[in-house]
């Protein structure tokens, strides 16, 4: 499939939103958001923000889904850390290679960094795909304080 991968732009909003809607109640998430939460992370990719960037995979102006990487320090490393957060297709457009390629286009961005990312372990399509690029099951107790 031949697409392209460009940042998010204000005119995106409304199927952005759409989109994370469907993300956040499907079984891919344990959290289920809040359009208030939506609108803040997409308000934060569009803007000069030095903590998150949002991006939308788009073949001849369809969008086909979008992801979002936030940027932190690694301690355990010594290095930057990028955490792939929302990604999502829509469902037609699955199972074509796409996240494939916007992980390889974000490892070249930031190619000293390390990745990280989260995923349900009822997500099995999913796990399979970040582990045959080379991601790692960790033995994390991940916790939480709102």
């Amino acid at each position: 499939m031949n697409f392209k991968i460009r940042k998010m732009e204000k005119g995106d909003k409304d199927e952005i939103l759409s989109m994370m809607e469907k993300f956040y109640s499907s079984d891919a998430v344990f959290t289920n958001g809040s359009k208030e939460i939506f609108e803040t992370d997409f308000n934060y990719c569009i803007e000069e923000n030095p903590y998150l960037e949002g991006y939308i995979f788009e073949d001849d102006g369809i969008i086909l889904g979008y992801g979002m990487i936030a940027k932190s320090f690694s301690t355990e490393f010594g290095r930057m850390c990028i955490w792939f957060e929302d990604l999502y297709l829509k469902p037609e457009f699955r199972g074509k290679g796409i996240i494939s390629k916007y992980i390889n286009f974000i490892e070249k961005i930031y190619s000293t960094a390390v990745f990280r990312l989260e995923a349900e372990k009822e997500n099995a399509h999913a796990c399979y795909v970040y582990k045959k690029l080379g991601f790692e099951t960790l033995p994390y107790c991940e916790m939480i304080k709102k």
